[in-house]
């Protein structure tokens, strides 16, 4: 008004997934774009797992892939929709991080769940030998990693069958690691239910 010009601005509407919440959030917080807060692999996560009527419309809004593209894998039904997840993961990763990133979380991700390997390019936390010796709890390592903001949350979590090392459901809420928990490369993979993993590492 001082200066009697026109001044223009842009509004978008909340994006929202298909069963109403809102767009990004995880389990584990928000969704950052930078590397540092927030790893190429677990953006590619993200968006892998996506719920199946949201998966067209975000290839659509987050992706450059060709319409006519598009098109073709809204036909997917079934078990066949993950195939579309895949590429919207990858897509959406190579944009933000590049196709190296993108390239690496895809395989990773295969590693993963398919055979069951471990991989460098999950999140990873180092310990020492001696911090290992001196009693390393599996509600610390929690939230190291991330899963957990405090022993509570942890405990909840273990208490839940939720808490994992090696694909094996850990029960005892007291349960420390010990050296046998570690493969022969010193890693011990870490899971928070079906989608988080990470690894824990002995320098």
């Amino acid at each position: 008004r001082i200066n009697n010009s026109e001044l223009y601005g842009l509004t978008s509407p909340l994006l929202m997934t298909s069963s109403g919440a809102k767009m990004g959030k995880t389990a584990s917080g928000a969704v950052w774009l930078s590397e540092k807060k927030f790893s190429a692999y677990d953006y590619y996560q993200y968006w892998r797992n996506t719920e199946d009527p949201d998966v067209i419309k975000f290839l659509k809004l987050f992706t450059e892939l060709p319409l006519t593209e598009i098109k073709k894998l809204s036909s997917l039904q079934g078990a066949e929709i993950n195939e579309a997840k895949k590429i919207l993961a990858y897509e959406a990763t190579k944009l933000l991080h590049g196709e190296k990133h993108a390239k690496d979380s895809d395989t990773t991700a295969t590693l993963l769940f398919k055979d069951g390997l471990l991989s460098s390019n999950l999140k990873s936390h180092k310990i020492s030998s001696t911090e290992l010796n001196n009693g390393f709890s599996l509600i610390e390592v929690l939230q190291v990693v991330g899963f957990c903001k405090t022993n509570g949350e942890s405990r909840r979590l273990i208490r839940d069958g939720g808490a994992k090392l090696n694909d094996v459901r850990i029960s005892d809420e007291n349960y420390r690691l010990e050296s046998n928990d570690f493969s022969k490369d010193g890693e011990v993979k870490v899971s928070a239910g079906k989608k988080r993993h990470a690894l824990i590492i002995i320098e």
